[in-house]
């Protein structure tokens, strides 16, 4: 059993394969952290808790005068509330009609049950019978009739648990949610290192690490979206931790909206995270009966550094998190038009463009932004979601066919969530736009968007986008967002409900989805908000993968892609080969290398092939057919993250799950002269087997260059043969570069007879 319930001592433990969980039941009713990390068995470790009176921690009332040194102020727990003695971080602040705000939380019941539960409205993993199982426990505030009941989700193979907690209001009065958090999560004991992900448009997912310092840090976002600046996924990891050894605590707030993630050192040395939606935006008015479920958040421990972490995070949105046809079916390799044509195409040119892409072995040809309604630049017409037959100089079925016919698929653009004020929509309902009434709004690329609290506004969405799909032979959809969300305010929600905006907001955007989702599961869509602003893991739920940036530098993509890597799979990381010089940047970086740098993703074009010389077509057709051949090993093989961004040599590697095969791919870039060689190792083989490396295209485009090396250096691994063993702890040396901004593939196979 991976939940184990001791009713004599109040102990619950929960075991996956590599760690345990444990909380207890107290004397008085509290809910106490006791342990999470490395397995202990049922071993009780509460006693472990270090207890003392401390002046100015209060004591709850059930103590009496007989038990100073108790006081939740100091005390581990599972889900802290505001105003009764823990004056710390809290998970739950509640006002009450009578304008109190304190709670006090005590286990009523705790039930173990079959499988995982689910969330009404939002999304969240999922798992049958046979491998996974849901502790809930049941808590009340006496005096109020608040209830609280807290989900865990345990995935035992994946090293994973995931949480939830749904707030219930059991009196006879109305209250109002100003905080409900979906995680609390207290160290007892330890310094600490904490990882968040920070950033910009166009400038994803940067690494922070530093020491948890003593008081209070947060990352979050208020932009309606889970945004570009601060991703909701966050490491907590001992100082010494690296790749490969270490304690490291990782969350993943399954959530697209406004989140907060704080952490909190107090005056004993104690660590709590508290993770949940964004307080600062948010109240939620409960009447007698009614229940709030918060966002779910996926949690993981490894004691085998980040890399591990990262891969248990890996597995479960792959597997449990992303749904439908497209989990496991090979992802097309796309053309999009975007930088080839932006909003300057007819539908001639767009034919030309999938000609060129059926000659090359492109399956998927996407029509960007500019194909409805009077849309030649970013000033109008979003909303209005009727093909602009004129500029295309045909219909959309006309066009569908003629490139269906080709033998491509077919993918389109949508920004389902905007609004132009230069359009018919907002001619017509003004009041769908969110805006203040009295105030004029910020405009953001002259844009604004649409009220998805409101019902008549999805069921319009809906109708546009459904009538496409029906009609056409679309395969792909591109779901773009492009601005973050200011003057909030729904036309449709009164006064003292506008707190609940954010969140409804975010729960209508869930709705379309599933309604697109539930009429046309074929359809692959791909998330976007301007690149990576909405990169998250409640996406995933309905996007299976997302625009990691709209930087298609190969260079600052390998940033990106790093620093996503911690936290979500290399099939959500929509990744394209562009242009150079690059259209972000201007930076020249080699055919090759753009699309050794994109493979680490879901893999496409994004440029004018029309327009590129033979050297380069051959190189993508030889592109296309690595992918192919490599497909399952990088979308579903183990990833390993061998050097940072930060050196002069980016390297990574994916195995097999099966330990037959391994591709390292690394990029040189801003190389010194004569550098230090880079020498990695090779993770994840069977260290008793043989495995011959080859170096992928020596035979063609390096193999001339590679043999002058020999002059240079007499480090030639082509051909090499190694043990499992002597590729992880003697590593490979990776060939020098020859000039900047090379990449090299290493394939390495393992050999029947060894």
């Amino acid at each position: 059993m991976a939940i184990v319930r001791d009713d004599s001592t109040g102990l619950i433990t929960i075991s996956t394969q590599n760690t345990s969980y444990q909380m207890k039941i107290d004397s008085i009713g509290s809910l106490i952290h006791t342990h999470y990390g490395a397995p202990i068995g049922e071993s009780d470790m509460s006693p472990q808790l270090f207890r003392m009176i401390r002046g100015f921690s209060s004591n709850p009332n059930e103590t009496g005068f007989t038990d100073r040194a108790y006081s939740l102020d100091v005390l581990p727990q599972e889900y802290s509330c505001f105003g009764t003695g823990d004056y710390r971080i809290t998970s739950l602040a509640v006002r009450y009609e009578n304008g109190a705000k304190a709670s006090r939380l005590k286990v009523q019941d705790c039930e173990i049950l079959p499988g995982k539960y689910g969330i009404e409205g939002l999304p969240a993993v999922y798992g049958d019978d046979n491998e996974a199982q849901t502790l809930k426990v049941t808590l009340k505030d006496e005096e109020t009739d608040l209830g609280v009941e807290l989900f865990y989700g345990v995935f035992s193979d994946y090293d994973v648990i995931t949480r939830s907690a749904r707030i219930i209001n059991n009196s006879d009065t109305t209250i109002t949610l100003e905080k409900a958090a979906s995680l609390n999560f207290d160290l007892p004991s330890g310094s600490w290192d904490w990882i968040t992900f920070y950033g910009r448009h166009a400038q994803e997912r940067c690494l922070s690490r530093a020491s948890v310092r003593h008081g209070i840090e947060a990352i979050g976002s208020v932009r309606g979206i889970s945004s570009h600046h601060y991703n909701p996924f966050s490491v907590l990891c001992e100082p010494t931790a690296t790749e490969t050894a270490g304690s490291c605590y990782g969350f993943a707030l399954v959530y697209s909206g406004e989140h907060l993630m704080e952490v909190e050192r107090d005056s004993i040395d104690q660590t709590r995270l508290v993770c949940g939606i964004h307080p600062d935006n948010f109240s939620w008015i409960l009447k007698p009966g009614e229940s709030f479920n918060t966002p779910e958040v996926i949690m993981t421990y490894s004691h085998d550094g980040l890399g591990q972490m990262s891969r248990n995070f890996h597995r479960i949105m792959r597997e449990r998190l992303c749904r439908g046809p497209w989990k496991h079916r090979r992802r097309p390799v796309l053309i999009n038009n975007w930088e080839a044509t932006y909003f300057d195409f007819t539908g001639q040119k767009l034919l030309e463009i999938a000609d060129e892409a059926e000659s090359l072995g492109i399956e998927l040809f996407v029509l960007d932004d500019g194909w409805f309604g009077v849309r030649n630049d970013d000033d109008k017409g979003l909303g209005d979601w009727f093909p602009n037959e004129e500029k295309l100089g045909m219909t959309m079925q006309e066009l569908t066919r003629k490139i269906t016919d080709k033998g491509l698929l077919f993918g389109i653009w949508f920004e389902p969530e905007a609004i132009s004020e230069d359009s018919d929509l907002y001619r017509a309902h003004p009041d769908w736009a969110i805006s203040i009434p009295g105030r004029k709004p910020a405009i953001d690329r002259r844009q604004l968007v649409l009220d998805y609290t409101r019902e008549d506004v999805r069921d319009y969405i809906k109708t546009c986008l459904l009538k496409m799909l029906d009609e056409n032979p679309i395969s792909y959809i591109k779901w773009d967002m492009n601005r973050s969300i200011s003057d909030k305010f729904s036309h449709g929600l009164d006064a003292k409900h506008q707190g609940e905006f954010a969140h409804r907001f975010v729960c209508g955007l869930y709705d379309v989805l599933e309604t697109i989702y539930e009429r046309h599961p074929e359809v692959l869509i791909e998330g976007c908000s301007g690149g990576g602003g909405r990169f998250d893991a409640g996406m995933l739920y309905y996007t299976p993968q997302i625009w990691t940036s709209d930087n298609t530098d190969a260079y600052d993509r390998l940033r990106i892609q790093y620093g996503t890597s911690f936290g979500y799979p290399l099939s959500a990381m929509g990744a394209h080969v562009s242009a150079v010089p690059n259209h972000q940047t201007g930076r020249v970086v080699p055919m090759h290398t753009r699309g050794v740098v994109a493979m680490a993703g879901t893999f496409g074009y994004e440029l004018d092939i029309t327009k590129l010389d033979e050297g380069d077509k051959a190189e993508i057709r030889e592109q296309i057919k690595t992918f192919h051949r490599y497909y399952d090993l990088i979308q579903y093989g183990e990833y390993y993250r061998l050097s940072a961004p930060e050196d002069y040599c980016t390297v990574w590697e994916v195995a097999a799950i099966d330990k037959k095969e391994a591709l390292v791919s690394a990029v040189y870039h801003g190389i010194p002269a004569y550098p230090p060689a880079v020498r990695v190792p090779v993770f994840g083989l069977d260290p008793t087997a043989n495995y011959q490396i080859d170096i992928l295209d020596l035979d063609e485009k390096y193999a001339k260059d590679y043999e002058k090396l020999t002059w240079q250096s007499t480090h030639i691994i082509n051909g090499i043969v190694m043990s499992g063993a002597a590729l992880e702890h003697g590593g490979i040396t990776v060939p020098p570069p020859f000039f900047d901004g090379i990449a090299w593939q290493i394939f390495i196979h393992r050999l029947e007879d060894g």
